[in-house]
C-alpha cells in the first residue's frame, strides 16, 4: 500500500500495563466477549478464537447469551505518535484513511460519519465489552465503538495463516471499522434481534453475512483511495482472505468442515465479498443478505 502521504488518524488511545483480570485467562476473557459476538470478533480474531473453540468442541454462538451488563469504557492514554511503533504507525495511517472515505460516502447521503477509535493494547487490556486479549486478534466492541487491537497479531498473519505484507493490515483495521459501520447504520442490532429469535444454525447463518459485509466495505474503502492500492496488494488481500475462511480454519483444527457451524464463511466467499467491495467501490453492493456472487 501507497501509505507515505497519508495522514495518521487522531482517534487513538493506548493501553499500558492493564493485567488480564485475575486469573480469568483466555476462558475468562472469551466467556465475557463471547455475549456480543457477532458484532466484535474481527477477521483476524475469529481465525485464533475459533480454531480455540473447534478443538474444545464448543460452538462459539452457542455461548451468546445475551443480558450481560455491558462495562464502561476504559480510558487509555494517547501518546505523541513519535512514541509509536511502525506497525502502529501504519495502523493509523490506514484508519485515517478509512475515516475519509467513508465521511466521504456518508457526506453522499447528508450524514456525518463518526470514527471509530483504535485502542491498541499488548497482551491484556480491557474494552467496554469485557476483558481484551492477545490471542483473541483485533476485534470492534459496539459498547465504546472502539476498535481493539494488538499489533503482535499481524505477525501471526504472517507466520501462522501465510499472509505476509501490508495490505492483510489494512484488510483487517477495515474489516473492523466495517462491523463499527453496521453499528451506526442500525444494522448490527437488527441482526443481533433476529439472531435471538433464530435457531442456532440460522443465527450462524445470519452472522456469516454480516462478517462478509464486513469483507466487503473492507473493499470498498480499498476502492474508494485510488492512490493506496499498488502491484501485489489484491493477491495479499486474497492470501488473507482465504487463510481466514472458517472452512481453512477447521481444517487447519484437524476437524472435517461443518457448514452449519461456520460463523464467518468460506475461504471462497471471503475473497469473493471482498473481491465485490473493491471491483464496485460502492457499499450498496455489500447487501449480504440479499445478494448473491
Amino acid at each position: 500500500m501507497r501509505l507515505d502521504d497519508e495522514q495518521e488518524s487522531s482517534h487513538f488511545e493506548v493501553q499500558e500495563g492493564r493485567g488480564g483480570g485475575g486469573g480469568g485467562g483466555l476462558g475468562g476473557g472469551l466467556g465475557m466477549l463471547l455475549p456480543l459476538i457477532g458484532s466484535r470478533f474481527g477477521c483476524g480474531g475469529i481465525a485464533v478464537v475459533l480454531i480455540i473453540m473447534v478443538v474444545m468442541g464448543v460452538n462459539p454462538l452457542s455461548l451468546v447469551g445475551g443480558g450481560g451488563q455491558q462495562q464502561a469504557p476504559v480510558q487509555g492514554e494517547r501518546p505523541s505518535t513519535n512514541e509509536l511503533t511502525d506497525v502502529q504507525r501504519v495502523s493509523l495511517k490506514v484508519l485515517g484513511s478509512t475515516e475519509r472515505r467513508w465521511a466521504d460516502i456518508f457526506k453522499a447521503e447528508g450524514q456525518q460519519y463518526p470514527p471509530p477509535t483504535l485502542v491498541f493494547y499488548s497482551q491484556n487490556g480491557q474494552s467496554g465489552c469485557g476483558a481484551a486479549q492477545s490471542a483473541m486478534g483485533p476485534f470492534y466492541c459496539p459498547a465504546d465503538q472502539r476498535i481493539y487491537l494488538d499489533t503482535d497479531f499481524f505477525r501471526e498473519m504472517e507466520t501462522r495463516f501465510n499472509a505476509p505484507g501490508d495490505f492483510p493490515i489494512g484488510y483487517i483495521i477495515a474489516h473492523e471499522v466495517g462491523h463499527h459501520i453496521q453499528t451506526i447504520t442500525g444494522e448490527a442490532d437488527r441482526i443481533r434481534k433476529a439472531q435471538q429469535r433464530a435457531s442456532e444454525a440460522d443465527g450462524n447463518a445470519l452472522q456469516v453475512k454480516m462478517e462478509l459485509q464486513a469483507d466487503c466495505y473492507a473493499g470498498v474503502w480499498a476502492a474508494r483511495d485510488t492512490n493506496l492500492m499498488e502491484a501485489g496488494d489484491l493477491e495479499e488481500g486474497m492470501r488473507a482472505a482465504e487463510a481466514i475462511g472458517d472452512d481453512t480454519l477447521q481444517k487447519a483444527a484437524g476437524r472435517r468442515p461443518v457448514p452449519e457451524s461456520f460463523t464467518h464463511g468460506t475461504s471462497a466467499e471471503r475473497m469473493a465479498w471482498l473481491r465485490k467491495g473493491l471491483s464496485t467501490g460502492d457499499p450498496a453492493q455489500c447487501d449480504t443478505f440479499k445478494g448473491a456472487i
